[in-house]
């Protein structure tokens, strides 16, 4: 490696030309970074106190050791951003000049081109300094060559363009600030040799100016930066551009890491951090060469979970069926089941899974997620449940299985069952609920053909919202119209869809019937049975209620196994009953009697997951699995806690580290509780161990 100082302008007008490789991103500046470059280069013109301003170093392959100004061409792998922005730049700037004039020495139009854009005396793509990538490539040269942008043009290139041109000819008056400022630009020319230096390494370590890389970019720049360039070019073509196309360009910069993340946990059943998906995928990568790695399969491998990928996640389905329910996944934002529907959705391809079956698995994880909202049931297992869903899998009973799957999964991942989520929905505020148009919507198309565009419609509050009601409403609801109104507005039975919201405002429930538009004259199946109803009150209200929820079990069906064929499924022992209280007599008298009932009402009253199980030695309490357990002493409840020692937090210093000591009980922490006064601070530390568990399920 080779670094000197050098000014940037000098840089470009000795180099022949900059190639961009096809692993490095696509350019991806966008206004934020441009209205910094811009104010830092008008600052440093303005300033006569300003020598110089750094911009970054440009890092770029040679074959021998020589600076740039002995090169042609070379491969940029740090710093096509900024070289890419100040190109677009100093065409901005060259289009502004007029013919014949030059605001300071060096700047005519003709010198910016000259120097710093065009390689006079070459032809073809020789004649540009820069060429970048792919799309970006062609709408560069179509800039610099002042010719129309292709079709499918670089959305970064034209609108980073169209704000120096805009900035430009704010102070097309006195460009001179502008000029001095760009002569003053420093960067550090580092020149590598492929022989002596490992540009991955490099690559990884640098530390510049401008937009992070994401996690995707250094997993393309890993996989095809060692390669020989024609196989480079062969991956990249057949594989790494059908992919960022199957994106696009928008989409590729925003979701491709959150891909990336749910490829590796098909792959490997645990879910990385989002911020350490590339090194995750180094570690599959390093597994896999164990087993003989080749990169070819690899990257197709990628390509086709992509194509899955794009094809759930931005509406690209065909079949019409399938195409419905990943919009409707799509709106209640089920971002956590892609892994599991990556490996339902290559099994369909694959001709293993069923068309008929892979909707109705679909269907399911929609009424999972949805029923569990509406019961509020916390969303912190979600991720892991659907990680490690394909472990319990049985493909040669594929659907079945995913049904019995998902009703056996236990306390706070469970699937809600219709009683449970009926009694929920009847009651909960759904008016504001964050996926309300997306209830609505499926409500009323369920079982049509011809599906409702549920977005051309409003809202309607039945019963109105306004707080001073007529006395038309007051009569109707009774003397307890205010509790009534407070109780019911928001919920089930009191929501409907209406094009006439305006009209309907705050009049009585019969003139909303009855008038022109109004209930009695809807298509909508969410009106049905309010042209009948002389009254609207709470009976109203409830039985609307109850008949809409009976109808939303069918909807977000729950799944159904016989009771033998799911006992087949069952992967542990049934919960035993033999150990009671009296099995513990410590427990029995006092004081520790009393010491262990309020511990016992504390922990049980976390959350309603929470289930108590007496064994022969000690008492444990769990939400899936044991979070505390109690061993019962004859002067205190030793307590283990099931976490790591380093995890726990101890502000007091009351726990012990138990780490590979014998002890009954689950985990490394061991504390006491021998009063009640103690109790407090105990459960502050029982607690960490229970939302632990909730938080890594």
């Amino acid at each position: 490696m080779k670094a000197t100082e050098t000014k940037l302008l000098v840089f470009l007008k000795k180099a022949s030309q900059f190639v961009i490789p096809i692993y490095q991103r696509i350019y991806s500046w966008t206004e934020k970074e441009c209205e910094q470059l811009w104010y830092d280069i008008w600052r440093a013109g303005e300033s006569d106190r300003t020598s110089a301003h750094f911009l970054g170093s440009v890092v770029y392959i040679e074959k021998g050791l020589a600076q740039i100004a002995t090169q042609s061409s070379v491969l940029v792998i740090d710093g096509q951003q900024r070289l890419t922005t100040i190109t677009l730049l100093l065409e901005a700037l060259a289009r502004q000049i007029e013919e014949g004039l030059e605001p300071r020495e060096g700047f005519s139009a003709k010198k910016i081109r000259n120097y710093y854009l065009l390689n006079a005396l070459e032809d073809g793509d020789k004649a540009f300094k820069l060429l970048l990538t792919q799309t970006d490539r062609d709408s560069l040269l179509a800039l610099i060559r002042q010719k129309e942008l292709p079709e499918n043009y670089s959305i970064r290139v034209k609108e980073n363009f169209e704000f120096f041109e805009r900035k430009i000819a704010s102070c097309k008056h006195d460009l001179a600030p502008l000029c001095k400022g760009l002569e003053k630009l420093v960067i550090v020319d580092i020149a590598l040799s492929r022989e002596q230096d490992n540009p991955q390494l490099i690559f990884e370590s640098m530390n510049s100016t401008g937009r992070e890389l994401t996690q995707a970019d250094l997993i393309r720049n890993f996989i095809l930066m060692g390669l020989e360039p024609e196989h480079q070019t062969r991956l990249y073509q057949e594989h790494w551009r059908p992919m960022e196309q199957d994106f696009g360009q928008e989409a590729y910069g925003k979701y491709f890491d959150n891909f990336m993340r749910h490829y590796l946990t098909v792959k490997t059943g645990t879910i990385p951090n989002i911020q350490a998906v590339y090194q995750e995928f180094k570690t599959l990568v390093r597994t896999e060469e164990e087993k003989g790695f080749d990169v070819d399969r690899l990257v197709a491998d990628l390509h086709t979970f992509a194509k899955y990928y794009c094809i759930m996640a931005f509406g690209k389905e065909r079949e019409k069926t399938l195409a419905e329910a990943f919009q409707d996944l799509r709106e209640l934002k089920v971002e956590v089941a892609y892994p599991f529907l990556l490996e339902l959705y290559r099994d369909y391809k694959s001709d293993i899974l069923s068309q008929a079956d892979l909707l109705e698995a679909i269907r399911l994880i929609e009424a999972y997620v949805f029923r569990r909202a509406v019961c509020q049931i916390p969303t912190n297992s979600l991720n892991k449940t659907f990680a490690t869903f394909k472990r319990s899998l049985q493909k040669e009973n594929y659907i079945e299985s995913i049904r019995a799957i998902f009703m056996l999964l236990p306390s706070y991942r469970r699937f809600p069952n219709d009683e449970e989520f009926k009694r929920e929905l009847k009651v909960r505020d759904l008016y504001n609920f964050r996926s309300r148009s997306y209830w609505l919507r499926r409500l009323e198309n369920h079982g049509r053909k011809e599906r409702v565009p549920v977005g051309e419609y409003t809202i309607e509050h039945i019963l109105p919202q306004n707080e001073n009601l007529s006395k038309a409403w007051q009569d109707a609801l009774g003397a307890d119209f205010h509790n009534i109104q407070q109780t019911w507005l928001h919920t089930l039975g009191n929501l409907t869809l209406t094009g006439y919201n305006a009209e309907y405002s705050d009049r009585s429930f019969p003139e909303k019937r009855d008038r022109e538009g109004g209930f009695k004259h809807s298509p909508l199946k969410l009106n049905e049975g309010l042209a009948s109803a002389d009254i609207w009150n709470e009976q109203a209200i409830q039985a609307r209620a109850e008949r809409l929820a009976n109808w939303a079990v069918e909807v977000w069906k729950a799944p159904k196994v016989e009771t033998d064929r799911l006992n087949a499924y069952q992967t542990k022992p049934p919960k035993s009953d033999l150990y009671t209280i009296d099995d513990h007599p410590n427990l029995l008298v006092s004081p520790l009697n009393e010491i262990f009932a309020a511990f016992r009402d504390r922990v049980l009253a976390l959350n309603p997951c929470v289930s108590e199980e007496f064994l022969k030695l000690y008492v444990a309490y769990k939400a899936e699995t044991n979070f505390v357990d109690v061993v019962p002493q004859a002067r205190r409840l030793r307590l283990s806690l099931n976490m790591s020692y380093p995890d726990i937090c101890d502000p007091q210093g009351w726990c012990k580290d138990i780490t590979h000591v014998g002890r009954w009980g689950n985990g490394d922490v061991e504390v006491g509780l021998a009063t009640l006064d103690e109790l407090p601070y105990v459960m502050y530390l029982v607690r960490q161990s229970f939302e632990k568990q909730m938080g890594n399920s």
